[in-house]
């Protein structure tokens, strides 16, 4: 058996992308989460950056609406993308002091975050996702209502 062909039995083009799915996805989601449960606080650091609370607002919810999508594979491309612009955006916008050597790193983090969530919106979730058995039982659905 070649290693092509034992990854195939294996699934392991299924197990890759859930796995990366989660880990892309969790720093949305942590993310998210402290700017949700520290609000006051966050409002207060996001104004001194000349970000108002709508776009505040907006930024919380797609990061832990679109990390949910991309970790449990419900509209995952969508999400990725969305995810994918949102990091190119805030690498654009915040972190452009190349002098400092911790804004250069968030910077090159923030485009190979979006380089993996691209990659994703190319690969879709694979197998293992929630998209998946709405499609297996939709399809089982429509199988039914052909026999009847």
């Amino acid at each position: 058996m070649t290693p092509t062909e034992l990854a195939e039995k294996l699934h392991a083009r299924d197990v890759v992308l859930l796995a990366a799915r989660l880990l892309l996805s969790l720093i949305f989601m942590h993310e998210g989460l402290q700017l949700a449960t520290h609000f006051e606080g966050a409002q207060k650091a996001m104004a001194a950056l000349g970000v108002g609370t709508p776009l505040l607002l907006a930024t919380i919810a797609l990061q832990l609406g679109a990390g949910l999508s991309v970790a449990l594979g419900v509209l995952t491309r969508l999400g990725a993308i969305g995810l994918g612009l949102f990091c190119l955006m805030t690498a654009s916008l915040f972190h452009t002091n190349f002098a400092s050597q911790n804004e250069l790193l968030h910077f090159e983090k923030d485009l190979a975050i979006a380089g993996g969530m691209f990659i994703l919106a190319l690969a879709g979730s694979g197998r293992l996702s929630v998209d998946r058995v709405l499609v297996g039982f939709a399809k089982g659905r429509a199988g039914e209502g052909a026999k009847a």
